[in-house]
């Protein structure tokens, strides 16, 4: 991919968002939350692809990759009033659907419109298809920690605005404000395993969750950049101060340590 595919890329992006702001404040919102968090990724996908050394060229693709992961959440909110997709469609097939439908693509080589498409289709997944060739392999693994790294920074600043003023808060809260967190979640954490979101109770299971993500981490480096951000602590903070949740926080972060120590 050269430079001017990656900047026209950019442009249809912005243009392409724009069309959906509008008098809904609600929608308004969290197209805007979505928008930022695109970009953002881009920012932490170059660290990342910096990080690791790579060329160029595959920055570049990485970067596309990253603008375009989530586009199918604009349409989705704007039909569904949703980003879960249990109630609405699979954001990331919607959004290999809108890349195909707007012709996005046109021009860039066949092998890394096929790269991008289905990194763009499989980053949301609980688990990546076998049979992945490595080229493939390695942008979906860098779009999967990519992601998380920034979604650590939405997700602490959603809880800040709703910490501050729950009455006013704009964005979609999925599960209900329960004071508790389910316990067979916490000991799935405990034992080193990942959270389906099919299991959420409440939001503090949501945290929990979120917590868990380091266990799905494919690069020690965003481990190192999770830790440099002190997002892990700071969703500890946002749980009940019990003796489980100290338990959950010097596993995690023994875990990301130990991870970082070894393979860095």
């Amino acid at each position: 991919m050269e430079q001017g595919q990656l900047d026209n890329l950019i442009k249809w992006f912005d243009s392409y968002v724009a069309g959906f702001y509008g008098d809904d404040e609600f929608i308004n919102t969290n197209i805007e939350l979505k928008e930022k968090h695109s970009k953002t990724v881009c920012e932490e996908m170059e660290w990342l692809a910096v990080r690791l050394g790579l060329s160029d060229e595959r920055k570049r693709i990485a970067t596309a990759i990253a603008l375009l992961h989530d586009v199918g959440r604009f349409r989705q909110f704007k039909e569904y009033r949703t980003y879960r997709d249990s109630s609405s469609v699979n954001h990331s097939q919607l959004g290999v659907d809108v890349i195909c439908q707007e012709n996005v693509l046109a021009g860039i080589d066949k092998k890394e419109r096929a790269i991008i498409e289905t990194a763009v289709r499989y980053h949301g997944e609980k688990e990546l298809p076998v049979g992945l060739d490595d080229e493939t392999l390695l942008y979906c693994k860098l779009i999967r920690d990519a992601d998380k790294i920034d979604i650590y920074r939405v997700v602490i600043e959603y809880y800040e605005q709703y910490l501050v003023n729950p009455g006013e808060f704009k964005l979609e809260l999925e599960v209900p404000d329960e004071p508790w967190y389910t316990k067979e979640i916490l000991e799935k954490l405990l034992a080193g395993e990942r959270i389906d979101y099919k299991v959420l109770n409440t939001f503090n299971d949501v945290k929990l969750l979120m917590l868990s993500w380091v266990y799905d981490v494919n690069f020690a480096a965003t481990l190192e950049r999770i830790k440099e951000k002190g997002f892990l602590e700071k969703v500890v903070d946002f749980l009940p101060a019990d003796d489980d949740i100290e338990r959950v926080r010097k596993k995690v972060l023994g875990y990301v340590d130990s991870r970082i120590d070894k393979e860095l």
